[in-house]
């Protein structure tokens, strides 16, 4: 070969290079399922575990637990309730119940993030299509996805955190107790259903109400944040806001379609919005939810030990408090999952940025 065409070939090099590096992203692929499910995975998790100790409070508040309901209601209550849990249990108190969390909160998280960017591109292949229905409808349907695969871990997940008895709760034992629980009488007359199936039900008890919820949560949640990034991508907040690249990074950010980061704090601030405004659209069917999921552990002189329907229960709350019992524990609610919902999705974000998508 001539030097000629030695130098031809390098000068013809940079050029293919940057052909191949101008290949558009298939968000379709399994490599950016596989990632892009890592990161929702590790945003969950981080997530869930800086708010566990809260959570297990407000559990305890939404089920009524007899040694907790004179704490619900306030803040000074929720500390209350924090000593309480601390004299009796110490820190580990505070995460009872939390590695079951950690076995459900991973696959819904990446099952939810990768549903929704799945949906989402088919519903919004550009930005000609971007509606703030198809938003919702994207995030409602993640949320539908995720929850149904998971919801058995987090009935498992509300039974640990629901236990006050001041010994270690195994979770064999939890499990094994759903399962040996009296079955709806619904399913029970049907008799083409077998045995086990009628009792396996026992792990989505509650599921209608969170089918319910998660349609506001997960589509309030996507919507909201997708959103507050429109705002804070405005001429107006963009010089304050969004994070300045490199020109090799906004290239490649450009190439792959990402959508412009945003700072740390802008970050938090839309994801802890979006969670506020999701939390508050789905409250009352979770408190409904989380009280379908305990009804049989409940005093007999108020439920029967009777698997119940979402009307009955809803009943039970209005006669107990009125209006204002499918609103217990929001303060707390509020106080967790503004720093959960940031997290999550702040987590998620960079994780998709040092995952190459």
């Amino acid at each position: 070969m001539t030097r000629d065409n030695q130098d031809s070939n390098n000068r013809a090099s940079p050029t293919n290079k940057s052909s191949a590096q101008k290949t558009p992203f298939d968000r379709n692929s399994f490599d950016y399922i596989v990632r892009s499910g890592l990161a929702g995975g590790i945003s969950g998790s981080c997530a869930k575990t800086l708010i566990a100790p809260l959570d297990r409070i407000k559990i305890l508040f939404q089920t009524s637990n007899p040694h907790y309901t004179k704490y619900a209601g306030s803040l000074v209550g929720l500390v209350e309730a924090a000593k309480h849990i601390w004299i009796n249990d110490g820190i580990r108190g505070f995460f009872q119940g939390h590695s079951a969390t950690l076995l459900r909160i991973f696959p819904y998280a990446a099952v939810k993030f990768v549903a929704y960017e799945q949906i989402r591109n088919t519903l919004i292949p550009s930005k000609e299509f971007e509606s703030h229905w198809r938003r919702l409808v994207s995030g409602s349907l993640a949320g539908l996805c995720s929850v149904f695969i998971t919801y058995p871990l987090d009935l498992v997940r509300v039974r640990l955190a629901y236990e006050t008895e001041h010994k270690r709760v195994k979770l064999r034992k939890i499990i094994k107790k759903i399962y040996t629980e009296p079955a709806s009488t619904t399913l029970i007359k049907n008799e083409h259903l077998p045995n086990w199936f009628c009792h396996w039900c026992n792990f989505y008890r509650g599921f209608v109400p969170t089918v319910l919820g998660m349609i506001p949560y997960a589509g309030v949640s996507f919507f909201a944040h997708d959103l507050l990034h429109d705002v804070l991508k405005s001429p107006f907040f963009a010089p304050y806001s969004v994070l300045e690249l490199s020109e090799d990074d906004e290239l490649e950010r450009i190439q792959k379609k990402q959508r412009k980061p945003l700072r740390t704090w802008a970050e938090l601030i839309s994801g802890g919005l979006a969670g506020m405004a999701s939390q508050t659209a789905a409250y009352p069917l979770e408190i409904i939810r989380r009280r379908l999921q305990v009804s049989a552990l409940s005093p007999k002189n108020m439920y029967d030990h009777k698997f119940q329907s979402i009307s009955e229960i809803a009943g039970i709350i209005y006669k107990e408090r009125g209006l204002r019992g499918f609103f217990v524990g929001l303060s707390i609610g509020y106080i967790k999952v503004t720093p959960m919902v940031a997290c999550s999705f702040f987590v998620y974000e960079r994780m998709k940025w040092n995952l190459g998508i």
